[in-house]
């Protein structure tokens, strides 16, 4: 492994991991909270060997810088970070995404900014959903209202809990520092995760609430895929699955499994990104 460091369009520090030949096509990792670069090591582990596989930390955690100000943490800004990154590890050549989480989040934002799209070739996508599809997602659901239309608004939104704890400020910080967010996230061998990295709190509070209230209409035409768990407690399917209306080209596909999918299922979770890869690349 190198570690390198690429720095931000603002001034701030991204912590950048490199893994395999560079010459070979590059697989850009993306986390989300409160995770840090380390969520991706046994998906670095099967595919190292084939693919150049770049992980990062996101600022606000790992050894990224963590500025104070929350517009730092604004998805344009995350979409800079990303494509700055992407332009340091394979100049000239278009990378392909691989994220989790919130880091699903903000890669959408990225790849459907159209002046950022050209630099990437590909998504795999699990758990997470676009913020302005989300606002309109929520719209749809009542706007032509039927019980199974209702039913979803209800479940996701009884699952998205989180995301309103995390605004309140100073409560959810303390509960990070507690541990009680590392506890009730279920991540998996946490050990104050959530404590080092509680500025990703900010990523929530830039970003959710101006999305929610005016969603934008976006649009994705690179190779994607979803990985949708059908145990997810945090993330429902439907939420993440209904995005054929912008993102014409996603392959939905339904797998057994939890939230923390890049964990529990390494294998799996590489064996589908490999393979949209690689398909991907007979396409260019």
């Amino acid at each position: 492994m190198a570690q390198r460091w690429v720095t931000a369009s603002d001034g701030v520090r991204l912590a950048v991991y490199e893994h395999g030949d560079p010459a070979a096509p590059t697989v850009l990792c993306v986390h989300g909270f409160p995770n840090d670069h380390r969520v991706w090591d046994e998906i670095v582990s099967r595919l190292a060997g084939r693919f150049h596989i770049v992980t990062y930390d996101v600022r606000g955690s790992g050894k990224s810088g963590a500025p104070r100000p929350t517009s730092a943490y604004r998805l344009p800004q995350l979409a800079a970070d990303t494509t700055a990154i992407a332009d340091t590890v394979s100049p000239g050549v278009p990378v392909h995404l691989l994220t989790h989480d919130w880091g699903s989040v903000q890669s959408w934002h990225t790849v459907s900014t159209p002046q950022l799209a050209h630099r990437f070739a590909s998504l795999t996508s699990v758990s997470g959903p676009d913020l302005d599809h989300t606002g309109r997602w929520y719209r749809e659901q009542l706007r032509r209202p039927s019980p199974a239309r209702l039913a979803k608004f209800a479940r996701q939104s009884l699952a998205s809990w989180y995301v309103a704890f995390f605004h309140l400020y100073g409560v959810a910080d303390l509960a990070c520092l507690l541990g009680l967010v590392d506890l009730l996230s279920r991540v998996p061998h946490a050990t104050g995760l959530a404590a080092r990295n509680r500025a990703g709190l900010k990523l929530y509070r830039a970003n959710v609430l101006p999305r929610l209230w005016r969603p934008g209409k976006r649009w994705a035409e690179l190779p994607a895929q979803v990985l949708a768990p059908n145990q997810d407690p945090f993330v429902r399917p439907p939420w993440q699955t209904e995005i054929t209306d912008w993102v014409p080209t996603a392959e939905i596909h339904h797998v057994d499994g939890g939230h923390w999918l890049p964990v529990d299922q390494p294998e799996l979770v590489a064996d589908y990104a490999a393979a949209l890869v690689e398909r991907a690349e007979r396409q260019r």
